[in-house]
């Protein structure tokens, strides 16, 4: 029987390559990283678990390796997409490199959409498949101040993106058999925080994300908040509170608080 081939970007190692170790009894692989010694190493262990893997060295955060993976997926082999590649970045706006905001931004939410884009057609062709997009909890914080979240201005931004464009996504495909899943860990032990701005301290491990999202899939959820006890009744109310305010705002008249005199 012919094993389903996964390709999981940033693979090399925290939350990917604990995808890729879960996946292994069942799955074959496509592994993509920036750092071809770390995919090597992964590969070999994959291949003594008894899978097959690719590996396929590049960085989503630039245009030339972001066409190196969608040349990969437009082969319309790989049913299921984990596109988990990301870099934290923290810092105040004022504090982030000019030069590097775009290479932030294309890892953290455009190299989600090229990559999914690249995918469809053959899911679509075979009427089956899975995306699986991490994000992170962040992509919910923009509302909050205080010293806890660490300074997220770009981060948050490209997260809150790719939760909104998994979601819409999820509506499009709904009378397809393609499915798909956000995730959205709080700190995990990873290695991923190293970079610009803030260390932010770890609770959860990679694998139990990995799990969490696993899981989750096999339990119908196109969201998953691994540490959220009562996810459903949290995402009924970020669902209520969207609604109210999408209903609310499609009045053709001003809200009362702005009808009054412009000051001179």
């Amino acid at each position: 029987m012919t094993r389903p081939l996964a390709l999981i970007t940033g693979a090399s190692s925290g939350i990917g390559a604990a995808y890729a170790r879960l996946l292994a009894p069942d799955a074959d692989f496509v592994l993509v990283a920036r750092r071809a010694d770390r995919l090597h190493d992964l590969a070999d262990e994959l291949r003594r678990a008894g899978s097959a893997a690719e590996t396929l060295p590049a960085d989503l955060a630039t245009r030339e390796g972001i066409a190196k993976v969608t040349d990969r997926l437009s082969a319309g082999d790989v049913p299921l997409l984990i596109s988990n590649a990301g870099v934290g970045g923290y810092a105040p706006l004022i504090d982030v490199d000019p030069a590097r905001i775009d290479d932030l931004l294309t890892l953290n939410a455009e190299a989600h959409v090229q990559l999914v884009r690249a995918a469809l057609p053959g899911m679509l062709a075979a009427d089956d498949g899975t995306i699986v997009t991490v994000a992170s909890l962040l992509a919910f914080s923009a509302g909050q101040t205080g010293p806890r979240p660490p300074r997220r201005t770009l981060y948050a931004a490209a997260k809150a993106a790719t939760v909104a464009f998994t979601r819409t996504l999820g509506h499009e495909l709904a009378d397809t058999g393609i499915r798909t899943q956000v995730v959205c860990p709080g700190p995990v032990a990873t290695e991923f925080h190293q970079g610009v701005g803030q260390t932010v301290p770890a609770s959860m491990t990679a694998e139990d994300v990995a799990r969490a999202s696993l899981t989750g899939l096999r339990l119908g959820e196109t969201i998953c908040v691994p540490g959220l006890e009562d996810q459903s009744a949290a995402l009924d109310a970020l669902l209520a509170a969207e609604s109210a305010v999408l209903s609310g705002g499609r009045r053709s008249d001003l809200a009362s608080r702005y009808r009054q005199p412009l000051p001179k």
